[in-house]
Formats: structure tokens, C-alpha cells, sequence
């Protein structure tokens, strides 16, 4: 382990780096599998009622020689920080993959239990990895990118109370940028796809039921394109300000369920309202809209689905043999704690706070780079991050090894807006949009 010190702003900000390998390019093989970690009904907490879509942990191991590396999507909110180290340090010891060639990403569907983890998932986690290494085959990668206009940026003056909310944002910055990594086998029959979009996955959460949400319904048509004979992997992009992009009935059903608490005395209009309680499912606007929120999942996950298969269509010259190099390092800097409430159209007042600590990594495969952060990222960030790149094939993956203790990370200028993101985030303004792009390019710089 080495240890830097990068001055920003005249502040010391520590950064421990761990090095991945530099290798010569090889013949490439791959291999890719995925396990359903659906919960029992059994083991659901009361407020969910039962499962809606399946959801899984999908993995793609690569190897160039004697280097293997791990691209792991798992249908759940977050990847805590005792999961990450538990699932790789165990394929580090078992299926020899080192810890910074593994990538566990996070769909962060709204839709599952939260916090929802333990050894049997983190075991069919690591299975979903070990089948993929054991179906290792000569492969070849391309890549591609495509457009999809299922998000937008979340974050409005509402036009009532002329305060922050949630809402479709048409002229806010938003990426539509559909990054594609198709791996097939050398007979040009297909092994996988790593596709990333920058979108929160939070059109199901209101069913009160398990579902992969948009992510889930995106991969499973992909898969089913290709009678299940492909492993599809969504990849978080920087989507901490993005929404789908059709989302009224999310807001339809919470003040359904803001007036059912607050005949019962409870105020819950400025918060997250808690699933499982309070929505009468005999009452026929509920069902209406439910049922629409099926609906729009589906079709959001056909479309981005379909964009997705028609960049595999057309990658041109996928190579058959590719450099494989990794890094990651944990960057610091100054946080923030609030001390006063309310979600969104507040000013908010602060104190310092404990050191905001980010988990960054690097993984090259030929010239695709992916750049990743164990945060919910602001857009913005990841555009300036991709124009900075040396390399053109760069995505940005975020909620990826562990779990952050930043809460959102919104880009320098948004630090002026009283949206509930900003407000609730622990990063002093004027950090950290900077320590993550610079610290992904010194990343970058190390494994080229």
C-alpha cells in the first residue's frame, strides 16, 4: 500500500492507493452467468407484500493470460461496505481474481428491502462469479454507445411554492448516452453485454412488491432477445440527479399515501413516505396507478433494451486480445453534518463534519475504461470526467465497492440549489466534484 498526499483547494486530502498490474495484451477469453437472489416470502419484512420480477446477481469474468477480471450487477439498493470485502476478498482467495480487477455494482433499485444482505446472498453473489469463470471461452469485446431519452434531471423549481423539488427537469444537464461492451465468442455468438445508463431506479418502489425495477426489465428483455442465451449486466452510471424520465405515478401514489398518514395524525409531507403501510389496494385509482407503474417499467426497459441491442448490432472491429489493468485508492476530504431538517426548498445549516471518504477504481480492458466510485454521483461529473479522459472509450460507473458515508456528491455548482440531494449531503462544497475526476485520471494514468 502507498501512500499520497494530494493538496486541493489548501487542503490536504489523503488518498491510499492500491496498484493493479500492468500486463501484456493476450488472447482473450470470457465467460458470464447469472444466480436469482430473489428473497423467499418468508424472509421479505412486512412492508413488502411478495415479488413482482425476479432479481439477480449477473457476472462476467474476462481473462487475458494469467489476469482475470470480475464485472459483478446485483439487483439490490446498495453494496455495503462488509459485503464488498467479504464477496471479494473470497473470490480473491477461491477463483484467484485480485480484489482491484472487481467491479460489484449496485442497480440500486428502490424495490427490494433495504439493507438487504447476509451470507446467503453474499454466497450466491460469489457463485454468479464462480459459474462465469467456469465457462471461460476465446472471446472477443467491442465496444459502441447509443442514445436513450428515458431519464432527466430530477431537480425543478416547483411552480407553486417556487422551491426545490423532484421533478422532470427537461433543461437540467442529463446524458443520454447508452454505453455498450458486448463480449461474443469468436463465432460471433454473444456471451454478454456491460451496458450503463445514468438513472435512478425508483419507478417500482411504491408496488410494495421485489423488483428489479427498469434495470431488471431492461436485462431481461435483452436476455429474452436472445432466447437467455446472454447474460445482460445494467451498469449505474452517475445518476444522482436523474430520474426516469415518466414518473408521475410515483408522485401520484406518495400523496396517496401522505393523506392516508396524515388522517392517522402523521405528517410525513416533507419525507421519503415508509412502503408497505397506508395504500389501499381495493381502491381503484391505487390499482390504476400501480398497474401503469408495471406498465411504464416494462416499456422503459424494452426501449433502453432495444437501443442497447441495436449498438450491438453495429460495433465494428471487436478485438480478440486485450490488456487487462486495474487500480483503486480511497480519497478523503472534508465533510459536513447538517443541523436542521426538511427535504427539499430549505436552506440548510451545517457544521463541520467527520472526512468524507470515497472509494475509487479503475478497470481497462484494451482502451475501454471504466471509472468507477462508491457514490451517488451528480451528472455533470461524469461528463467532465469523460471529456478529460485519455482514453474515448470511458464510462462511469457509480454505487460500485462499498458504500460511501458522503450521501449524494453533486458537482460544485449545484451546491447552490436546495434540492434534497444537496441538502442532505455530507461533502463540504469545493471538494469533491475535483477529488473524484482527478483522482479517476491518476487511476487512469497508473494502468495505462
Amino acid at each position: 500500500m502507498k501512500k499520497t498526499l494530494v493538496l486541493i483547494f489548501g487542503t490536504i486530502i489523503c488518498c491510499s492507493l492500491s496498484f493493479g498490474q500492468k500486463v501484456q495484451s493476450n488472447p482473450l477469453k470470457a465467460g458470464a452467468a447469472k444466480v436469482n437472489i430473489t428473497p423467499a416470502k418468508a424472509e421479505l419484512p412486512a412492508n413488502y407484500l411478495g415479488v413482482n420480477d425476479s432479481i439477480y446477481s449477473r457476472a462476467i469474468v474476462v481473462n487475458s493470460g494469467t489476469v482475470n477480471a470480475a464485472l459483478i450487477t446485483v439487483d439490490i439498493g446498495a453494496i455495503r461496505d462488509n459485503m464488498w470485502q467479504n464477496i471479494t476478498r473470497r473470490i480473491e482467495k477461491e477463483l484467484g481474481i485480485p480484489v482491484q480487477n472487481i467491479l460489484i455494482t449496485a442497480t440500486h433499485t428502490h424495490a427490494v428491502p433495504f439493507g438487504m444482505g447476509g451470507e446467503k446472498l453474499e454466497q450466491k453473489i460469489f457463485e454468479s462469479v464462480k459459474q462465469a469463470k467456469n465457462k471461460l471461452q476465446p472471446a472477443r469485446i467491442g465496444y459502441g454507445t447509443g442514445v436513450s431519452y428515458i431519464n432527466v434531471n430530477r431537480n425543478i423549481i416547483d411552480p407553486g411554492t417556487r422551491k426545490w423539488w423532484e421533478g422532470a427537469n427537461y433543461e437540467g444537464p442529463s446524458d443520454k448516452t447508452v454505453a455498450v461492451v458486448s463480449i461474443e465468442a469468436l463465432d460471433g455468438t454473444p456471451i454478454a453485454v456491460y451496458y450503463n445508463y445514468a438513472m435512478h431506479a425508483v419507478l417500482t418502489g411504491n408496488l410494495d412488491l421485489v423488483s428489479g425495477d427498469a434495470p431488471g426489465a431492461a436485462s431481461r428483455y435483452i436476455e429474452s432477445s436472445f432466447n437467455n442465451k446472454i447474460v445482460a449486466l445494467w451498469s449505474t452510471g452517475f445518476e444522482g440527479d436523474q430520474n426516469p424520465v415518466f414518473f408521475q405515478q410515483t408522485f401520484d401514489l406518495r400523496n396517496i399515501r401522505i393523506k392516508e398518514y396524515a388522517a392517522r395524525g402523521e405528517d410525513i409531507s416533507n419525507a421519503m413516505p415508509p412502503g408497505g403501510t397506508g395504500m389501499d389496494r381495493n381502491n381503484p385509482e391505487v390499482a390504476r396507478l400501480m398497474n401503469e407503474q408495471k406498465e411504464i417499467t416494462r416499456s422503459m426497459g424494452v426501449m433502453l433494451g432495444e437501443e442497447v441491442k441495436r449498438v450491438m448490432r453495429n460495433i465494428e472491429r471487436p478485438v480478440t486480445s486485450a490488456t487487462i489493468a486495474a487500480a483503486q485508492k480511497t480519497v478523503s476530504f472534508p465533510g459536513r453534518r447538517r443541523t436542521n431538517q426538511g427535504r427539499a426548498g430549505y436552506e440548510g445549516t451545517y457544521v463541520d463534519g467527520d472526512s468524507v471518504n470515497l472509494r475509487l477504481g479503475v478497470l481497462r480492458i484494451d482502451d475501454i475504461v471504466l471509472g468507477t466510485v462508491n457514490a451517488e454521483v451528480f451528472n455533470l461529473i461524469a461528463q467532465q470526467l469523460k471529456k478529460e479522459s485519455p482514453y474515448a472509450r470511458t464510462i462511469a460507473v457509480s454505487l460500485t465497492n462499498g458504500t460511501a458515508n458522503s450521501g449524494y456528491i453533486p458537482n460544485d455548482a449545484a451546491f447552490g440549489y436546495q434540492t434534497f440531494e444537496v441538502l442532505s449531503s455530507r461533502c463540504k462544497p469545493g471538494y469533491a466534484e475535483r477529488a473524484i475526476i482527478n483522482g479517476i485520471l491518476d487511476l487512469i494514468a497508473e494502468v495505462k
